[in-house]
């Protein structure tokens, strides 16, 4: 997909993080102004966004990612149109992000905007990270290419970006915007509509409950955010949630999440239904052979070896690999 032509209608903080990746990818991106502004104002906002995509290549070179003398080449793919330069940015583009403010009038000015002037087969993808595909869909005369694509901020270095097809949603424009991310290195997934998709429903669960600890003097916000970094963030960096289920065994967290939830007499703990069923079954993981993954077949002790290369290579990564201390040099 060399030289591919993507647009984003707005210019805001995930318009440009979408336009460094996609530049830096070898493909044009055309950011149009959601907002009508003069020329001085609309002048302004694109030295501003050409500054922030800029900045953000140079940050990368330092950390030695490329050649900084790289970033002419990428930066003169970018370029930043006014509202009233809807059919330039969308000439010829595929795909058409939509990444204006989280409110319906924007959206569905935006949306708009698209359906007169986007190309005949150009897919829309909204970014938006809290409304639904299903209730976005409506917004358009062309609901079989659209779509919810929530990247993850900051977009130009986290991989993964949330997949969302409303009903309409035609086969196609999906497997044409997957393809489009796993083609610049992104990390595509697929959810149904469902508030808030997969990391920001589980990462909402996770931050409130550690700010309770703090809030009930259990630790320090120092410490929880030390046990989230050595331990939590260092062993779900290896493995998934529900990998991680399996290797230790479902029966692990069914008794402990029952425990909790005597113990802080709060169904929050309790193990969802899932849980419970598995339990039944039989289906608790490595040890029994199936989980929330089928290991039939599977070399058991070959896999464990491999995460576990995987999590010694997390540490060395992290500056925690330690030599042992021998005799004679302690």
């Amino acid at each position: 997909m060399s030289g591919e032509i993507i647009a984003c209608i707005g210019a805001g903080r995930m318009g440009r993080g979408i336009a460094q990746c996609v530049a830096y990818a070898g493909h044009q991106i055309r950011l149009l102004d959601a907002k009508p502004r003069d020329a001085a104002g609309f002048e302004e906002l694109k030295a501003q966004t050409l500054g922030e995509v800029e900045a953000g290549l140079n940050a990368i070179a330092l950390l030695g990612a490329f050649d900084a003398a790289a970033i002419g080449e990428i930066l003169a793919r970018v370029t930043v149109l006014p509202r009233t330069h809807a059919d330039e940015a969308f000439s010829n583009a595929s795909i058409v992000f939509e990444a204006v403010p989280e409110t319906e009038a924007a959206k569905r000015d935006a949306f708009g905007v698209f359906d007169a002037h986007a190309c005949s087969d150009a897919i829309l993808a909204s970014t938006t990270s809290t409304m639904l595909s299903t209730h976005l869909s409506a917004f358009t005369g062309n609901p079989q290419r659209f779509l919810n694509a929530h990247w993850l901020n900051p977009a130009f270095l986290m991989p993964l970006v949330e997949l969302s097809p409303a009903e309409e949603t035609s086969g196609s424009a999906l497997a044409t915007v997957r393809g489009f991310l796993e083609s610049i290195g992104k990390v595509p997934i697929t959810c149904k509509a469902s508030p808030g998709y997969i990391v920001p429903r589980i990462q909402a669960l996770a931050m409130n409950e550690a700010a309770r600890l703090v809030e009930e003097g259990v630790a320090s916000a120092e410490d929880v955010d030390k046990a989230v970094t050595y331990g939590f963030g260092l062993r779900f960096g290896v493995l998934g949630l529900l990998e991680f289920i399996d290797w230790g065994g479902g029966d692990i967290l069914y008794y402990a999440s029952n425990y909790l939830s005597d113990a802080f007499q709060d169904d929050r703990f309790a193990p969802p239904a899932i849980i419970s069923r598995n339990m039944e079954e039989g289906k608790i993981g490595l040890k029994t052979g199936e989980g929330f993954f089928n290991y039939t077949g599977m070399d058991v002790a070959a896999y464990r070896q491999r995460r576990m290369a995987d999590f010694l290579r997390s540490l060395e990564a992290s500056g925690l690999v330690r030599p042992p201390v021998l005799a004679g040099n302690p």
